[in-house]
């Protein structure tokens, strides 16, 4: 009973996560404070982002028919994974070392808020790539019409992360997290080329 009503606060806080990240985030470093959202929040968001990620990854790989659509269902979540994953103690390092105050577990809940942010933009980006692929079936509008969400989602990401962090430790400079963000991206692109979900000449 307890687990079931932890999963719909959870579910709850998703919402206003992506509503309001800011004050989500700042509800959770204060939460020995005042009432904050449940740990199960974190597997959530990760769920929450896993399933936007590979929406998009299975419509951008429409073109190959199912086997190619499985395939970028399963890629593009490990490739955005890997990447956030690779550079995440990155960002809680060296923001210690520099002279931030935030633990492990708020500087997690900034970029899995965001990640999940991102994902669900993607999501709303379907319906986009998936007509753009079925009406103009040529490898360089699928590239195009791919780089173009992913720059538009890319843009509203890095805005959610800085005010995010912002909200966080609003006398700190954010010139180190949108360097950070630069290295997630740069990451990010070196996967997704390496498991050639850019690949549209098919």
């Amino acid at each position: 009973m307890n687990l079931t009503r932890d999963l719909r606060s959870a579910i709850v806080d998703v919402g206003v996560a992506l509503r309001r990240p800011e004050e989500f985030t700042t509800r959770w470093r204060d939460r020995r404070l005042t009432a904050g959202p449940r740990p199960l929040i974190f597997p959530v968001l990760l769920a929450n982002a896993v399933l936007g990620i590979a929406a998009y990854g299975l419509v951008m790989r429409l073109h190959e028919g199912w086997g190619g659509m499985l395939g970028g269902l399963l890629k593009a979540p490990v490739a955005a994974g890997l990447a956030w994953t690779i550079a995440l103690p990155a960002l809680y390092i060296l923001n210690s070392a520099l002279g931030s105050k935030l633990d492990a577990s708020t500087t997690l809940l900034a970029a899995l808020t965001t990640v999940s942010f991102g994902s669900l933009a993607l999501l709303a980006s379907v319906p986009i790539t998936w007509f753009f692929g079925l009406a103009l079936p040529y490898g360089f509008v699928r590239l195009a019409v791919n780089l173009t969400v992913f720059a538009g989602v890319g843009v509203c990401m890095v805005d959610v992360f800085l005010r995010t962090m912002k909200a966080l430790e609003p006398e700190r400079s954010r010139a180190y997290a949108l360097l950070w963000l630069a290295l997630v991206g740069v990451i990010g692109a070196e996967l997704m080329t390496l498991f050639s979900l850019f690949r549209f000449d098919a």
